[in-house]
């Protein structure tokens, strides 16, 4: 692929995720792609496909915007903001991402995205996010809970 071809690759990714079309998305992903974030770890093939429909499926209010699209020989990147109604509080998360992607076949094959967790914690869980957001156990609770969701999704599509 083209660094072209990349970036087209990346605009297409996101502006489905605008669309909130998930099939889209993760037709630009390879079979066996390895998704990760703070909150998602080393999510492969269809359980990272999962979790962008299950994030879709429970999306009211999402929007989504990209920006800084880039791509070498090599990798690619993109910057990302998604602002939404999280759906435990019902507070607003406005989330600035930072991506990176690897490709493989015409496909992503590898895709991070970084976020300040913590941040994230305090837009979403409020006060208690605010001043524990940081530690340990608040994230590891979020990422246990995020988890659950996508166990219980991916168990329901069965």
């Amino acid at each position: 692929m083209t660094p072209q071809e990349k970036e087209q690759l990346i605009a297409e990714f996101y502006t489905a995720f605008q669309n909130q079309e998930a099939e889209k998305m993760v037709a630009c992903y390879a079979d066996n792609v390895v998704f990760n974030d703070p909150v998602f770890k080393n999510l492969k093939g269809e359980e990272a496909k999962d979790m962008w429909r299950m994030l879709l499926s429970n999306a009211k209010d999402l929007s989504v915007t990209f920006s800084e699209v880039e791509a070498n020989e090599n990798l690619g990147s993109a910057k990302w903001e998604a602002i939404y109604s999280f759906s435990k509080t019902g507070n607003t998360v406005h989330n600035k991402i930072k991506a990176v992607f690897e490709f493989e076949n015409g496909k992503i094959s590898r895709h991070t995205d970084d976020f300040d967790l913590w941040k994230w914690s305090g837009m979403a869980l409020g006060m208690s996010g605010k001043l524990l957001g940081w530690t340990p156990i608040i994230q590891g609770k979020i990422r246990e809970t995020a988890r659950k969701s996508l166990e219980k999704y991916r168990a329901a599509k069965s």
